[in-house]
């Protein structure tokens, strides 16, 4: 007799939790002849390969029996002071290194901060459109997501003040530099008056900034959590201005904060890789961090400048799109009657890919957006990716 084989029962919260639909579509790009302007990946021609290299030679050289042992949870002290001191040279916040937490890229923060705030049914304040990693992590601790839609420069005032007033909102997690997917980067302005609204509630705001170093035009800005010191986390990454494989980012809050986040932590995963942060440091010693970063704003500003030089050239009438600052993503709006999950097989055909923009709508639209990556494709593939777009749009 056959037997049947026992059906698994998996938690509740697994239902409310989207599968990446970028993470899945990046399994094409394994194709040799695809142009992906899909991954938000950063460009490996600006790996400081070599200066890890040297790094990484030299902390097993000299200290082999320290950096493969098991490491604190909070991290590394040396790089957490790193951090704390470029917060104030660039930013002139005070920040301690006792207020900084070492994870496993900025996309470990934003789950701790679920974890340690987030309550089923508690309402989650969210962009929109907004980071689909966030969306994910938030969602397994089971919320009612809150959207907001976003304007050039940021949130619309009233529209935010309207919103905090009328629904108690837990958590606001926001993008305020070269929003992913967006492009789009808060004003001065609005960046204080977000602060000031926030702090007339008990709101936690969680700041994403894993591209706040990659500007290459306009005005440099400070975070929010410069206005706003209290009730707000602030999350950092070393993969866009370093390598996103060594898997390291931060936590920068107040204390009290840190603390609960260090017991979630050490739930998962105990500390973060210890060898990476040791390289990190040692790399941070040894080289011109300003240097290496420049070199990328370089580069990232010609490719954005040339994709956006080819959509204003192939891309047909009733299309718009973002201009960012920094970052490595442009916003595309479609014409209204478009779809852009119908665009997507068109373009899959013709050996494109990119993201429609649904994708990142925890509520309703998007559904004629787009988003592309600019900082992973050579002149030659941005010129034809968008020239082959266009046609099939125009056609």
């Amino acid at each position: 007799m056959k037997k049947t084989m026992n059906t698994i029962q998996f938690a509740t919260r697994m239902n409310s939790i989207p599968r990446s639909f970028i993470r899945e579509i990046l399994k094409a790009t394994s194709q040799p002849d695809v142009i992906s302007f899909a991954g938000g990946l950063p460009n490996p021609e600006y790996f400081p390969a070599e200066g890890i290299a040297r790094a990484a030679q030299k902390v097993l050289n000299e200290d082999s029996r320290s950096v493969l042992q098991y490491g604190v949870s909070e991290g590394y002290y040396p790089l957490r002071k790193f951090i704390s001191e470029r917060y104030k040279s660039k930013h002139g916040i005070e920040i301690s290194p006792e207020e900084i937490l070492i994870v496993n890229g900025s996309q470990q923060g934003i789950d701790l901060a679920g974890k340690i705030f987030i309550d089923q049914g508690d309402k989650v304040l969210l962009e929109n459109p907004s980071y689909l990693g966030a969306i994910q992590a938030f969602s397994a601790y089971q919320p009612e997501f809150i959207t907001m839609p976003l304007l050039e420069d940021g949130p619309d005032a009233e529209y935010f003040k309207a919103i905090m007033k009328k629904e108690k909102i837990r958590l606001f997690y926001s993008i305020p530099n070269f929003q992913n997917p967006s492009g789009i980067s808060y004003s001065l302005y609005k960046r204080e008056i977000v602060s000031d609204i926030l702090k007339a509630h008990d709101t936690i705001l969680v700041e994403d900034d894993p591209y706040g170093e990659i500007r290459f035009s306009g005005e440099s800005l400070p975070p929010l959590k410069k206005f706003l010191p209290q009730n707000s986390v602030l999350l950092g990454s070393f993969s866009k201005i370093m390598a996103p494989g060594l898997r390291l980012g931060w936590v920068a809050a107040q204390k009290n904060i840190i603390e609960k986040m260090i017991i979630a932590k050490q739930a998962c995963d105990l500390h973060s890789n210890f060898l990476s942060q040791r390289v990190i440091y040692q790399f941070l010693k040894d080289e011109d961090l300003d240097e290496h970063i420049e070199r990328i704003r370089s580069a990232y500003k010609v490719q954005c400048h040339l994709m956006l030089t080819a959509l204003e050239k192939y891309f047909p009438a009733g299309s718009s799109w973002t201009r960012p600052e920094g970052g490595i993503f442009i916003w595309v709006t479609l014409a209204e009657r478009m779809n852009a999950y119908d665009f997507l097989k068109r373009a899959t055909e013709h050996k494109i890919l990119f993201v429609p923009g649904k994708t990142f709508f925890a509520g309703n639209g998007g559904e004629n957006t787009i988003r592309l990556n600019f900082s992973n494709s050579t002149a030659v593939q941005i010129e034809e990716g968008i020239k082959r777009l266009g046609i099939i749009i125009s056609g």
